[in-house]
């Protein structure tokens, strides 16, 4: 069955699809697995696989990819890579303990070309089918660990999925010597960064303290933040506390001052501007819809 935009007589001069920034959040799907010894038989996937390998121990493991049978011991933080419509069989010996997280490929290379300015082939994801890299690893834990933290929130999870994401298309993407230096900001720096979010939000945060945190100039951390989050640290602070209030709005006895106040607005008026500016919609709207 076509989609309506295949009979279209001529090309469209706008499209939404190529205006709306990408969700780094639904470009990824993450499972997280300790299955016993066993195996699975070769097949070919429409999706990018990652594995990031969690137990501390080597173990032993066997890969069959293109006909090619692979017998090698695997190590913690190692991530093997196999790219869609790559044939791909695996037998382990042991219990594991990993992340898989899988990629849509027509998603992820227009969030590579989009958000990075970088182009991918499939050559290149094929040319580095498996690597040591401790910094990607941490940052698919930091993803596990938003899924499983009980306060969940949106805007978290989207920025910790943006930063896997950066750090696994900037290692297919760039030299060796630009990869280093976009390492200078590892996936801890970023986590200590929201995390110094999650507890001040509500009191005054500066740019000058988010770098502090990351143990970088502000500029040099603003630069790397916004390349990789998408937002300035600004734009940042504020879409988490806005999610915040979002919460706080749906209790209808407590009063929009005192939310502005907990989420740390100057005062209520600046605390509507903010929200409508990133809702549509007044807090009062909003807890009225």
């Amino acid at each position: 069955m076509p989609k309506y935009q295949d009979i279209y007589p001529s090309d469209a001069l706008i499209r939404s699809v190529d205006l709306v920034r990408p969700m780094a959040a639904q470009l990824l799907t993450l499972e997280y697995f300790e299955a016993e010894p066993a195996s699975m038989p070769t097949d070919k996937y429409e999706q990018h696989h990652i594995i990031l390998n969690l137990r501390d121990e080597p173990h032993r493991l066997e890969n069959w990819r293109d006909g090619e049978h692979r017998d090698f011991i695997y190590h913690k933080n190692e991530i093997i890579v196999t790219p869609a419509g790559v044939e791909s069989g695996w037998r382990w010996h042991v219990k594991t303990k990993c992340i898989i997280i899988t990629l849509d490929p027509a998603k992820f290379e227009k969030f590579a070309q989009t958000e990075l300015g970088i182009i991918l082939s499939d050559r290149q994801l094929k040319d580095l089918p498996q690597f040591l890299d401790e910094d990607i690893t941490q940052s698919g834990i930091q993803l596990l660990e938003a899924l499983q933290c009980d306060l969940g929130s949106q805007v978290m999870f989207e920025s910790f999925a943006r930063v896997f994401l950066t750090k696994l298309i900037l290692k297919y993407g760039l030299q060796e010597e630009d990869y280093e230096f976009a390492k200078s900001f590892t996936a801890q720096d970023y986590k200590q960064v929201l995390d110094y979010v999650t507890v001040n939000y509500g009191n005054s945060v500066s740019l000058e303290d988010m770098a502090a945190k990351a143990g970088l100039s502000p500029s040099h951390f603003s630069r790397l933040f916004k390349q990789t989050i998408g937002q300035s640290p600004y734009q940042f602070l504020m879409a988490y506390r806005i999610e915040q209030a979002k919460k706080m709005l749906d209790n209808p006895k407590t009063l929009i001052a005192d939310i502005a106040f907990t989420c740390g607005f100057s005062d209520q008026a600046h605390f509507s501007r903010v929200f409508k500016k990133i809702e549509g919609l007044t807090p009062k709207q909003y807890r009225r819809n």
